[in-house]
């Protein structure tokens, strides 16, 4: 399907890298890591340098079985309920379950550093749409137990296993972004499909099919992009997770751009309920796992949604190969949409998103 051309990039590109000031205050400029013109051979490496290493993720493939000795605890009101489901290995995963118990179920997976409450806005549109909506958060992030090990793509989906199967969902449709896309392909191909749960796949701003440069990947981003990451995280995670909603993540760093304070408010909150050796475990499942062979499986009806401005996970090295491996996918690109396209962009997204599903 053609896809609208990349947009150009603004003459003089900043990452927001070490800012030492409120994003709003003019007289206190952000004192940028790199300084890249349009011409520079480095902008590629730019792109992943502002890009936030919230792109979600994937990590060494082990095989693992977690799916669930369930020992819940609930909180019901009427159609709201939160609860915990405990893994094989003993990791409490908290998810919510909203709306309807009769609604076909949409589960939502969220993007690093973040949690299951990234997606209110969804949530709320969707169950005012008459649909079940689940969403949880990722073991070490969110209200999940903080544990040691287990921060790779093979755990992240069983742990979704051991919660749609604790739930009985049927007929669901999974929707990921980000590291959260690595993760529901990795679900959907490995447990989901073979066992008839998944009706349908949307991937938004997705990490698939592998975001790393390799020899099989010439295109991807360099390994030091996320070493950077990581020294980042470990140095001052408090100040990145200002950074990278406050440029970035929502195209906050873009002339013309209106930024919301309680937007990245609510990007540093929920980056910080995580724990940091989690988040820090995650870069290299969301940046490494290569989730080809998983797209390669996948045929249930699959919406790749990308904005050409995504500064944190590139559309060219993501949307435009993961389109190509899927079987039964549909490829629409947003012109001039960022990386967080689901908090700047709601009505147009949620819209799209109801769209495919009905369809």
């Amino acid at each position: 399907m053609p896809t609208q051309p990349l947009a150009t990039p603004s003459d003089r590109a900043v990452v927001p890298i070490d800012v030492q000031a409120r994003p709003d205050n003019p007289e206190m400029a952000p004192k940028p890591l790199l300084h890249l013109g349009p011409s520079s051979p480095d902008r590629r490496e730019f792109l992943a340098l502002g890009f936030n290493a919230a792109v979600l993720a994937a990590a060494a493939s082990v095989p693992f079985a977690a799916h669930a000795s369930i020992q819940p605890t609930s909180i019901d009101h009427g159609t709201v309920t939160m609860s915990h489901v405990t893994t094989k290995d003993g990791v409490e995963i908290f998810y919510k379950d909203w709306g309807p118990k009769d609604g076909q179920p949409i589960v939502f997976h969220h993007g690093w550093p973040l949690s299951s409450d990234d997606w209110d806005t969804q949530a709320l549109f969707f169950v005012s749409q008459g649909y079940r909506v689940v969403a949880h958060d990722r073991r070490g992030h969110g209200r999940s137990s903080q544990v040691s090990d287990g921060h790779d793509m093979d755990h992240y989906a069983a742990d979704v296993a051991a919660v749609i199967e604790h739930l009985d969902l049927r007929n669901v449709v999974n929707v990921g972004h980000s590291t959260g896309g690595g993760e529901a392909t990795r679900y959907v191909a490995q447990h989901g499909q073979k066992q008839g749960r998944v009706a349908k796949l949307v991937l938004i701003g997705a990490v698939p099919p592998i975001m790393v440069k390799t020899p099989a990947n010439p295109g991807g981003l360099p390994i030091e992009v996320f070493d950077g990451f990581r020294a980042g995280l470990a140095a001052n995670r408090a100040q990145l997770y200002i950074d990278v909603p406050s440029g970035p993540f929502y195209g906050f760093n873009r002339p013309g751009a209106v930024v919301s304070q309680g937007v990245i408010q609510n990007w540093w909150r929920q980056g910080m309920a995580g724990a940091a050796n989690a988040q820090y475990d995650c870069i290299k499942a969301f940046s490494e796992t290569d989730f080809t062979d998983d797209l390669k499986t996948i045929t249930v009806p699959t919406l790749v949604m990308h904005g050409d401005d995504d500064q944190i996970v590139p559309i060219a090295d993501s949307a435009m190969l993961s389109s190509k491996l899927l079987k039964n996918g549909v490829l629409k690109v947003y012109p001039k949409f960022p990386h967080g396209m689901c908090t700047t962009h709601a009505d147009v997204i949620n819209q799209d998103l109801l769209k495919f599903i009905r369809g």
